[in-house]
């Protein structure tokens, strides 16, 4: 069986943990989303939950490689009032998940764990992009 340290891999089902809880807030603020305004911007919050769910997949099936079940339990979950809110704890959310994605890939490196650093380094980029789509919308 493939090694990796326990640090990693609790860190890796932290990232599973995230991207279950931010598909769900994302897909909520797309169903909550009101008014001309919401309407306008709704299929970003549906587009980026779905690739959210992508990661959590990749990132779950890296886990159980190295034979550890994935949890199925999301992190906190928060949903805003209106769509200012919504924006504003989505782009914390990413905030923090590329804080955490840089600290994966900085520890599978020093793992010589070459395809999780790749991996990270691959949902890392889209976390950057939606990070840049929710500021952008602010």
């Amino acid at each position: 069986m493939p090694k990796a340290s326990e640090e990693l891999l609790d860190m890796l089902d932290m990232a599973v943990a995230r991207e279950l809880q931010v598909s769900i807030q994302y897909m909520w603020h797309y169903i909550l989303a009101k008014g001309i305004d919401g309407f306008a911007v709704r299929d970003v919050f549906k587009e980026i939950a779905i690739t959210e769910m992508k990661h959590a997949e990749k990132i779950a099936e890296r886990l159980v490689y190295y034979g550890r079940v994935p949890t199925t339990k999301p992190s906190e979950i928060t949903l805003g009032k209106n769509l200012r809110e919504f924006l504003e704890i989505d782009k914390k959310a990413e905030e923090d998940a590329i804080e955490l994605y840089r600290r994966i890939i900085k520890r599978a490196q020093e793992e010589e764990d070459y395809t999780t650093e790749q991996l990270f380094k691959e949902i890392l980029s889209d976390e950057e992009k939606h990070y840049d789509i929710f500021s952008s919308l602010l």
